[in-house]
């Protein structure tokens, strides 16, 4: 049998469906059938529009435009609600923004710096233990909690930072170390992360993640991180790396490992140490910051030398470089203070000849200009700058050492103990221990060391401990004074984060020598500091929790409140529809029909002739209003309208009437929606009977309703309340995920 083409009559119809033939496209190429399969589709699916989805669509927008209209509503929009979704809004924005302007705006340098009037002083700032939250911080953390965690903690230092430097505008900028907080366990590219038999073993808790990491975390999670970090603190300037960053003019410097990042002592990997200097810049540094000299150590690595954990032969290559440093560290600060003279002597000789209108005066100048920097560079008589220490961990200090009143997490105590001529307050001081890949402070060899290779120390700023904590070290080091910075990161133990602002002002002559005097009781003439704080974020969402609870209180209240004092309920008419279909309604306005006209037309005692029980139709009715409002309307059709006084006239009940049970079977079909063989009333509502009203005559008399005491229904209450707090939540939800998302 030849088979036929492919069209509309090529179908078979087997039990009222149309069959195409199944072979019909065995001959088409996978193309055409494919073609064929998506014209198939293509007439189904216009097909299905054209029968129900247009109309389906066209009523959803119906829907969708009278909801919105009734939601737009004047009253709607200024309810309670909404009054309360502004209170919200407010309270958002100061928590998550306002807040951290009004902190960072208390510390404006002209607010606290004490230089005389003509000075320009250098501004400095100090950021100590940003600690980026990653898995390390919280192990065990599931998903979405710390995704969540990273981002808020994320914001909080991006926000504090962006204050910062949008009113501060520091001239430098110096991290204190642990700029992560497990960069230490992520894996190199290359060599091996294992800890060396010589290292502090793990605690037993530690154990089990540190397998997890060492499999799921490697060099590009690092990476990641360090995007991450460079993304929150190089955004504003610009810079690509912290390696350029540091050799700017507004320097920024990140290269102070912590043991967060590297480890400590005998713990430090190599491979890890390599990477960090690789992207951040060398560890041992000096820098020339506002007529001072800065000096950076890698002070986790040189504690190898004093762990005692093995032979000085292999622990040489972890404090070796430090070692190396310090050695060497005296030359190459005068070298760098003569380097910074060259700088200033050549800036203020184009000042010079800039200024000079004369040329013989300009060559003088510059003549003069030309010998001192070449006498300096030739000579090395400079004056060295005043020098400054940054190291991670503090310097040793006896146990108990109190660090003053502005250490937050242990304040001083109001009776402290005194030992030997000196206050210990071990509840205010930095406890003097260490454990797995830390330590509280440095050994007593290494600060002496420090302070005595170093020279010229006049202070000392550290981080690693998170609070802030001030003292003044013993003549062993020197009497240095030394400040510990407190963590910028709100996840570190401290409930309020913060920097140090340091001012830095020393006005020098062409050898380096300072214009100001400073004393033996008073080497600080130069330097200024003051401590920022940063926002509560714990009290900010405590705030949070106060307020939620407040709107709940308070939206409960105003939903008792709404039918006592019959305020416009917030929830729509479709929601508050009462339970015989009366939409809004807090008094019963519903009575079948039938009851009522039994009272006027027979008053209650004829039944026979009288129209069908009540019990019927109000079934009927309740089950099916529909139904029952259709039925209504045709009753009216066939209605006859007549004075009140022709109610109980007509065929007086007899059934001889045309709706009467012996009429033909045409009149019985109109018997079903008449009156029961009576003369159509007029329906007529004399008295308020359910609910007491007064009298009223039959005379053009409207009906109104008397006053009832409301129903207040927990039913009613939960709804209202819902739909208030619903709308709340969402709204707020909404403002909260953009803030957070837009940092």
């Amino acid at each position: 049998m030849a088979r036929q083409p492919r069209n509309s009559s090529n179908r078979h119809v087997n039990g009222g469906l149309d069959k195409r033939d199944p072979f019909a496209n065995q001959h088409l190429s996978p193309v055409e059938r494919s073609i064929e399969k998506m014209k198939d589709f293509g007439s189904h699916t216009r097909r299905i529009a054209g029968t129900c989805g247009i109309s389906a669509a066209t009523a959803s927008l119906r829907k969708l435009w009278r909801h919105t209209l009734r939601a737009l509503n004047p009253r709607r929009v200024f309810s309670f609600p909404h009054i309360m979704v502004l209170v919200w809004i407010v309270v958002l924005l100061r928590g998550e923004r306002w807040i951290f302007y009004y902190k960072v705006n208390h510390c404006l340098w002209n607010n606290w710096e004490e230089w005389p009037a003509d000075a320009k002083p250098h501004h400095l700032v100090f950021i100590a233990d940003p600690q980026l939250v990653d898995p390390h911080t919280y192990p065990g953390r599931p998903w979405p909690l710390s995704s969540i965690t990273y981002k808020l903690t994320d914001n909080y230092l991006r926000r504090g930072y962006n204050q910062l430097q949008s009113q501060l505008q520091p001239d430098s900028l110096f991290f204190l170390g642990d700029l992560f907080d497990g960069g230490r366990e992520w894996k190199t590219e290359q060599g091996d992360l294992k800890d060396a038999p010589w290292a502090m073993p793990r605690p037993e808790r530690d154990v089990k993640h540190a397998k997890s990491w060492l499999k799921n975390y490697g060099e590009e999670f690092w990476l990641q991180e360090y995007r991450r970090f460079r993304d929150i603190y190089l955004k504003p300037y610009g810079f690509d790396s912290f390696a350029k960053a540091a050799e700017h003019d507004h320097r920024v410097v990140a290269s102070l490992p912590g043991n967060h990042d590297l480890g400590f002592g005998a713990g430090v990997k190599i491979p890890v140490r390599d990477r960090f200097q690789r992207y951040f810049g060398d560890s041992n540094r000096i820098d020339i910051v506002g007529n001072h000299t800065i000096v950076s150590v890698d002070t986790v690595s040189l504690s190898a030398g004093t762990s005692g954990r093995s032979s000085e032969e292999n622990l040489r290559p972890l404090f070796g470089p430090s070692r190396e440093f310090l050695d060497g560290v005296k030359e190459a600060k005068l070298r760098a203070v003569a380097e910074e003279l060259r700088f200033i002597n050549s800036v203020t000789k184009s000042k010079v000849e800039t200024r000079d209108t004369e040329g013989a005066a300009a060559s003088t100048s510059q003549g003069t200009a030309e010998k001192t920097t070449a006498e300096m560079v030739s000579t090395s008589e400079v004056n060295e700058f005043p020098t400054i220490l940054l190291t991670h961990v503090p310097l040793y200090r006896l146990p108990g050492t109190p660090c003053g009143p502005m250490r937050e997490h242990w304040p001083p105590a109001k009776h402290p103990k005194e030992e030997n001529g000196r206050i210990v307050d071990p509840g205010n001081a930095i406890s003097v221990s260490g454990g797995y890949q830390y330590q509280n402070v440095l050994s007593e060899e290494d600060s002496v060391r420090l302070i005595d290779s170093i020279g010229n120390v006049v202070h000392v700023f550290s981080g690693d401990d998170h609070d802030y904590c001030e003292v003044v070290h013993s003549d062993s080091k020197n009497n240095v004074h030394e400040i510990t910075v407190k963590s910028i990161n709100m996840a570190m133990g401290v409930p309020n984060p913060g920097f140090l602002m340091v001012s830095l002002w020393n006005p020098v002559d062409a050898t380096g020598a300072s214009q100001v005097k400073a004393t033996e009781t008073n080497r600080l003439a130069t330097i200024q500091t003051h401590l920022c704080l940063l926002p509560n974020q714990m009290r900010t969402y405590f705030a949070y929790i106060y307020l939620a609870v407040l709107t709940v209180v308070a939206l409960t209240i105003r939903a008792f409140l709404v039918p006592v004092l019959h305020l416009t309920p917030f929830m729509m008419n479709s929601d508050t529809k009462g339970e015989n279909g009366a939409a809004g309604s807090y008094l019963p306005v519903y009575k079948d029909k039938v009851e009522d006209s039994e009272s006027l037309l027979y008053g209650g005692s004829n039944r026979v002739n009288g129209p069908p029980a009540s019990g019927s139709v109000s079934s009927y009715s309740r089950s099916h209003p529909a139904r029952a409002e259709a039925g209504s309307s045709r009753r009216a059709r066939g209605m006859s309208i007549t004075s009140g006084s022709n109610i109980n006239s007509g065929n007086g009940g007899t059934g001889n009437g045309p709706m009467s049970r012996e009429s033909s079977n045409g009149d019985r079909n109109k018997q079903r929606w008449d009156w029961a063989g009576k003369e159509a009333p007029r329906i007529e509502i004399n008295r308020d009977k359910l609910y007491g009203g007064p009298q009223l005559n039959s005379h053009g008399s409207m009906w109104r309703a008397a006053s009832a005491r409301p129903r207040i229904t927990v039913k009613f209450i939960s709804k209202e309340l819902w739909a208030s707090l619903w709308r709340i939540v969402w709204m707020v939800f909404l403002v909260f995920v953009y803030l957070t998302y837009k940092g």
